[in-house]
Parts: structure tokens; sequence; C-alpha cells
């Protein structure tokens, strides 16, 4: 190779090169003046990409909320990353200080929006229900109590009931807005059985007889304020049921109702119904609110005594007595004397 083809060559190489560079130049350039962040990040936008939605409606959207410079350069983006596809749906959080770039790779990775929501423990299944439609998970009460009552999921986890009240565990959880309420009722159900592992007495247990416990632990969730007193609250009904004394457990009689009483009448335990354990003995038909963890831990290990009553002092505590009259004068000192 002579001298004048090898400088044709270096030349020729130097020369792409530096087409090249310049290329990425203006490539870096053109991307900063027309795909850069428009702002700070002060403004933020919540995009909601719905399925099926083609993306030069989400550009449109973008450039219309001021979040993109240039709608003409992100159609650009979008078709030299081969990203068309692969925009996934979803809600997402936005804000001015993003870049083209940025705000593209967001919603192809599906890094969507979640809504956090935590539920107490002894809520029943109507106030999750309540709490979900507050968060806009779920249209209505009606839609999530519907799901509470599918006959697929009652199969599918073991749960001799009609209904999965007691088995959704209260915790908090984390899921993208329009998630699927039979997926977020899973959830808290897997949570449920995931929590039941830690107990040992638990383990292999025959879903009747956990019904049993979960019944048990979801009134003593409703009638303790302590969680050291739970164990005691447990044996408590456990000797009554065994000596056939009803449970006359006022929250069973709460559950009557849509929303808790501050305080409750003689007329309302007179009120029919299978829950109400003033007038039926045994259990009630399923449980009353769903448990968490201590509760659950109580049921399966109660502390057995000669208490057959409990009253709630004004301090939060509850007082455990062995006869009637011992409970009388308690409630007397404790009670009475707050509404005379």
């Amino acid at each position: 190779m002579n001298s004048k083809v090898k400088k044709y060559l270096v030349l020729s190489g130097l020369g792409a090169a530096l087409l090249f560079v310049l290329a990425l130049i203006s490539f870096f350039v053109v991307d900063e003046i027309k795909g850069g962040a428009v702002g700070d990040g002060q403004n933020k936008y919540e995009l909601i990409i719905d399925s099926g939605e083609p993306s030069s409606s989400v550009v449109r959207e973008l450039a219309a909320s001021g979040m993109i410079k240039s709608s003409v350069y992100f159609n650009y983006l979008i078709k030299f990353t081969r990203a068309g596809n692969k925009i996934k749906q979803g809600v997402y959080d936005i804000n001015d200080g993003m870049s083209s770039r940025k705000i593209l790779d967001v919603i192809i990775s599906g890094k969507v929006k979640l809504v956090t929501f935590t539920i107490p423990e002894g809520y029943n299944n109507r106030q999750i229900g309540d709490l979900l439609v507050t968060k806009k998970l779920s249209p209505s009460r009606e839609e999530f109590l519907k799901v509470t009552q599918s006959p697929a999921l009652l199969t599918k986890y073991n749960i001799p009931a009609k209904t999965l009240e007691g088995y959704l565990f209260p915790e908090t959880y984390s899921v993208p807005l329009n998630y699927p309420l039979e997926r977020i009722t899973e959830m808290m159900i897997k949570r449920f059985y995931k929590k039941l592992e830690t107990i040992p007495e638990a383990k292999g247990i025959k879903p009747a007889d956990l019904h049993f416990r979960v019944v048990l632990a979801s009134i003593v969730e409703r009638e303790a304020v302590r969680k050291e007193e739970r164990p005691m609250m447990a044996g408590v009904f456990l000797t009554r049921i065994e000596k056939n004394i009803n449970l006359e457990s006022c929250a069973t009689i709460q559950y009557l109702f849509d929303k808790p009483k501050k305080r409750l009448f003689e007329s309302d335990l007179k009120i029919v119904s299978p829950y109400n354990t003033y007038i039926n003995g045994g259990w009630p038909p399923g449980p009353i609110s769903n448990p968490g963890l201590p509760a659950l831990e109580a049921s399966f290990k109660p502390m057995k005594s000669d208490k057959l009553f409990f009253l709630l002092k004004p301090d939060g505590s509850h007082y455990f007595s062995s006869t009637f009259k011992e409970h009388l004068d308690a409630k007397k000192k404790f009670i009475d004397v707050l509404y005379q």
C-alpha cells in the first residue's frame, strides 16, 4: 500500500471520527435545547395513560401540560428508541424538572405512582371498603364487599365462611392506582397467612380450627385496648364458653352498626341477630373484625384463669373479676360514677 493511499485512509478515518463527534455534540445540544427540562421540578403533573392509548396522545398531553419543550422532539425520541409499543398504562408523577428522556424512561419502565393505605387493627370489611374508596382504589364499598364474598377466593384459601372477614391482615400496603380489587384483597389474605407462620401453635392447623381462632381473635381485637391484656381476655371468653355462659361481648353488638356507637344502651343489647352474644350462646357466626398479630397470638395462647368478667376503666385498662358481684362492684366504681 503506497503512502498516498495510507494518507487517504487516515484522513478518511479522521474525517469520519470528526463527523461522529460533531453529530454527537449536535445531538446533545439539540437534546438539551429541545429535550431538556422545562423547569426546576416545582410544577408537578399526574399523567394518566390508559390501556391501548396511542403514544401520540400521550405526547399531546405532555405538551399541553407544559412538561416537555417539543412534542416533535419527543415523538422523535419515541421513534429513535422504538418505544411506541413499550409505553405502559398507569398513573405517573411527572414534574417539569424531568428531561424528555427521563419522562420517556419513566413511562416505558412502568414506574407508576403508588397509593399507600394503612388498615388499622380491628377494622371490619365495611371499614376497609370505605378506606379503599377514599384512596380511590375501589369505586364503592359495595364493590369491595362483593370481592370479599367471592366463592373463588374463599375456596382458594380454604376459608370455611361466606366472607373473608377476619382474614384481611391489618397493615400498610402500597399498590398502583387502578390496581384490581381482587389482587388487593389477595395481598391482604397472603399477608395474613404469612403472619400466621410466626405463631408455632398455628402450624398445620385445619381450616375449621383456624376459623374458630380467628373468630376469637376478632372479638379480642375489638374489646382490648392494651396488648398485654389480650391473652387474659381470650382466656375469659374461652372459660365462659366452657361454662356455657353467653359471651356478652359489646364488640359483637357494635358489629351490628354501620359505625360504632360511643355508648351502648340496654335496647341495643336486645337486638335480634346471630351476632348478638348477649341473647345467643356460643360464638358468633363469624369474625367481627380483622385482627392483628397480637390478638391472633392471644387466641392461640390464651391465659386461662377463674376470671369470667371484665370492664373497661377510664384509663384504658380493664378490670377482670371472677364473680358477678365483683363485676357489679367494679362497674359502680369505674363506670356508673361517670354518668351520675
